[in-house]
C-alpha cells in the first residue's frame, strides 16, 4: 500500500475520456505580462494589415466608379462649364477645377469659415455643399470682390485696420463681412436681435454674433470688427 501511495503522483489518472499521461507535469511554463502584451499586439497588427485574411474573405471590395455630371456656373461674372464627380464639393470645384485658390480649405468640416463664398448673394461654406447642387448659380469668391488696383471697400478696410494678420482666414472673413452687412440691410435678424419688428442695427454685438462662424487663429477679432464697422459707417453716410 505504501509503495502504491508513494508512486501515485507518477501514475496516470483516469477520466471519462480515458487515460491521460502526466509526463509533462514537471516542465516549467512561464508567461509574463510583457510577453502576453507582445503576442496580443502582434496578433492585432496582423489583423489590421490583412483584414480580409483575418476574416477569411477571399475577395476585397472594390470602390464604385465615379459618376460624372456636367456643371454650369457663373463664377465672378464669367460662365464656366465643368465636368465633375458628383461627390466634388463646391470648394474643390473652385480650387482644383477652376484654380481659384483664394478660397481656403481650413477644417473641411464647416467649422472655421475659411471657405466662405457668396452663392446667389448669400454666404455659404463651400466645403459643406456639393458642386452639382448649384447648377447655374452665381458664385463670388474673394477674387471677384476686388482687384489689387481696385479693392472692394471691405478689403481696403481690412488693410487699413490690420484685420488680416496671417491672411489664411481673410478671404472667408471678407466674404462673410460683405454678406453680413447685406443681411442687416435686408432686415434679417440674428440670434442677438431683440426687436424682430424693426430692422437690426450694425452694432458690435450684432456683428460679433453674425461673424461667429469665421474663426481667426491669429485672434484679430477686434481689428476685423473695426474694419466692418468702418464699412458699415461709410455705407450709412
Amino acid at each position: 500500500m505504501s509503495n502504491q501511495g508513494n508512486n501515485s503522483k507518477n501514475q496516470p489518472f483516469r477520466c471519462s475520456t480515458g487515460e491521460i499521461s502526466n509526463q509533462y507535469e514537471n516542465i516549467p511554463f512561464h508567461l509574463t505580462r510583457r510577453t502576453l502584451l507582445k503576442v496580443s499586439a502582434a496578433t492585432a497588427a496582423t489583423a489590421a494589415v490583412a483584414p480580409g485574411a483575418a476574416l477569411g474573405d477571399s475577395e476585397r471590395p472594390t470602390a464604385r466608379a465615379p459618376e460624372m455630371l456636367p456643371l454650369s456656373l457663373k463664377v465672378n461674372g464669367e460662365s464656366k462649364q465643368l465636368n465633375v464627380d458628383t461627390r466634388t464639393t463646391l470648394l474643390d470645384a473652385l480650387r482644383e477645377h477652376l484654380h481659384l485658390t483664394g478660397t481656403k480649405k481650413g477644417c473641411d468640416h464647416g467649422q472655421c469659415g475659411a471657405c466662405t463664398v457668396l452663392v446667389d448673394g448669400r454666404r455659404l461654406n463651400a466645403c459643406l455643399t456639393l458642386a452639382v447642387m448649384h447648377q447655374d448659380a452665381e458664385v463670388t469668391t474673394i477674387e471677384g470682390l476686388g482687384t489689387p488696383d481696385n479693392l472692394h471697400p471691405m478689403q481696403a478696410a481690412f488693410v487699413k485696420h490690420d484685420g488680416y494678420q496671417c491672411g489664411y482666414c481673410t478671404p472667408g472673413q471678407i466674404c462673410s463681412s460683405v454678406a453680413v452687412l447685406k443681411e442687416i440691410e435686408a432686415g434679417i435678424p440674428s440670434h442677438v436681435t431683440l426687436d424682430l419688428v424693426s430692422s437690426p442695427e450694425a452694432t458690435a454685438d450684432e456683428l460679433r454674433e453674425r461673424m461667429s462662424g469665421n474663426i481667426c487663429r491669429c485672434g484679430a477679432y477686434s481689428n476685423i470688427l473695426a474694419a466692418i464697422e468702418d464699412v458699415a459707417g461709410s455705407q450709412k453716410a
